[in-house]
């Protein structure tokens, strides 16, 4: 007795070899998200689109306060980049995402919430993307979307 502990745990080397033959540990399946649709590049394009809608949109552009958008480009960029597998400058930059917390100064309406898909479904397709990235990326907006709401509808006179 009295020599080292036995651990069922495969230390680091073995696990390697664990996985050696294990397909999704390849370097193939385990692209991120980010990367698998054309990284940085991609995610410009989408945030591009999809601010040159807001940017003409009577309902949602009052909620972007300052009179330049490229801040809020850039933080949902990096907000974006950063989910899906990119670089974590937001956190470093910003702190933990507290997405609800951050568009509570904000009514976003059942309406506002449609508009700002609206706006998201034309930045999606401008992608290109197939049809699996494509519905795994709309597939979370429109839940991001739903999730931000934390107004009623406004009733028209």
């Amino acid at each position: 007795m009295g020599g080292e502990p036995v651990s069922s745990t495969p230390q680091p080397a073995e696990r390697r070899q664990l996985m050696q033959n294990d397909p999704f540990s390849q370097p193939a399946y385990t692209d991120s998200f980010y990367e698998a649709i054309g990284g940085h590049e991609t995610f410009v394009k989408l945030i591009d689109v999809f601010y040159d809608g807001v940017a003409g949109d009577p309902l949602l552009r009052p909620m972007y306060p300052e009179q330049d958008l490229a801040p809020a480009k850039r933080r949902f960029l990096m907000f974006l980049e950063q989910y899906w597998g990119g670089p974590g400058t937001y956190s470093e930059e910003r702190g933990h995402p507290r997405l609800r917390m951050r568009h509570m100064p904000f009514q976003v309406t059942p309406e506002a919430k449609d508009r700002w898909l609206f706006h998201m479904r034309a930045a999606v397709d401008s992608l290109g993307l197939s049809p699996l990235h494509e519905g795994t990326l709309w597939d979370y907006m429109e839940r991001a979307a739903l999730t931000m709401v934390n107004s009623p509808s406004v009733q028209q006179p």
